[in-house]
């Protein structure tokens, strides 16, 4: 009897390795506040409930063969309680809405990572997920061509990705960090991407963050409104070098050296002259050509 009690419990053992886990993180204080309104939430302070969330994931981590940690929302908690019925004041409430949440990919698995330097990864792909979603509502939303009929957003999305490309392309070799900043209605849109290009290789970039770079522009393209590209290379043994476009009725025209240098060398805030960043090379943009047949909708 005692050996098969112990089959048993090795075989649960064995099977508890192979189911992940999934924690939802409180990041900050004001959230923590937010849950503490709910009874069954028994935390009252946030740096030992950080402390026990990071005991927690090293116990996961040893029992389990995959550990993820995910953002943990109070206000879209209490919307999605409301949503599906569900008593928020519940521990079977919160794992609910943690699987969910986990499900649509804003994560970062737990490898053994202090928290504060978790943290810093997990919001960052939390924002990358809103923006990425939040743009491509927009696009969605844009509707067909009254003139064509074509899809606005589709065809500004392929024209921004051929755009990418080209300027992936034309960039050369080196790494490359490109960020793209467009206003929409009611958020600042923003999206970056590292590229790396070798002499004689093909670039290499992750295709997630290719995909939120490309719909990020595509809604600046579909809507004609302002924005703009900008892309730092560095390379070997020489200094980086910094170029620019804006967008101009749906396509990215390059900067002048001047204007480079004016945008980067400018305070944002009181317009006053900033030096010039040492070991930095400001550059006029290059032209990226417009895609065949994608004329801007109207």
């Amino acid at each position: 009897m005692a050996n098969t009690k112990n089959q048993q419990q090795s075989m649960r053992r064995a099977l508890r390795r192979d189911v992940p886990a999934t924690v939802g993180l409180l990041v900050d204080e004001q959230d923590f506040a937010a849950m503490r309104r709910y009874r069954s939430f028994s935390f009252t302070d946030h740096p030992d409930y950080l402390h026990q969330v990071e005991r927690l994931l090293r116990t996961l981590s040893t029992q389990s063969g995959h550990t993820t940690v995910a953002l943990f929302d109070p206000e879209d908690f209490a919307h999605y309680c409301t949503e599906t019925g569900l008593d928020p004041d519940s521990s079977t409430s919160r794992s609910r809405y943690t699987a969910e949440i986990a499900a649509a990919g804003a994560t970062v698995a737990y490898t053994g990572q202090p928290l504060d330097h978790l943290v810093p990864v997990l919001i960052s792909r939390s924002v990358r997920q809103a923006t990425w979603e939040y743009a491509t509502a927009v696009l969605s939303g844009i509707g067909n061509c009254a003139d064509c009929g074509e899809d606005i957003g589709r065809a500004a999305f392929d024209r921004a990705a051929h755009q990418l490309l080209s300027l992936i392309d034309t960039a050369g070799p080196g790494t490359h960090h490109l960020v793209c900043s467009i206003p929409a209605a009611d958020e600042q849109l923003l999206a970056v991407l590292h590229v790396t290009t070798g002499k004689d290789t093909p670039a290499v970039l992750d295709s997630s963050e290719g995909a939120e770079f490309a719909t990020v522009l595509a809604v600046g393209i579909a809507l004609e409104g302002p924005g703009g590209v900008v892309l730092r290379t560095s390379t070997q043994d020489t200094p980086d070098q910094l170029r620019g476009w804006r967008l101009h009725r749906g396509s990215l025209i390059p900067l002048t050296e001047g204007e480079v240098f004016s945008a980067y060398c400018t305070d944002a805030d009181t317009g006053e002259p900033l030096s010039p960043e040492p070991g930095v090379e400001y550059r006029a943009g290059f032209d990226l050509g417009d895609p065949p047949g994608t004329p801007p909708h109207h």
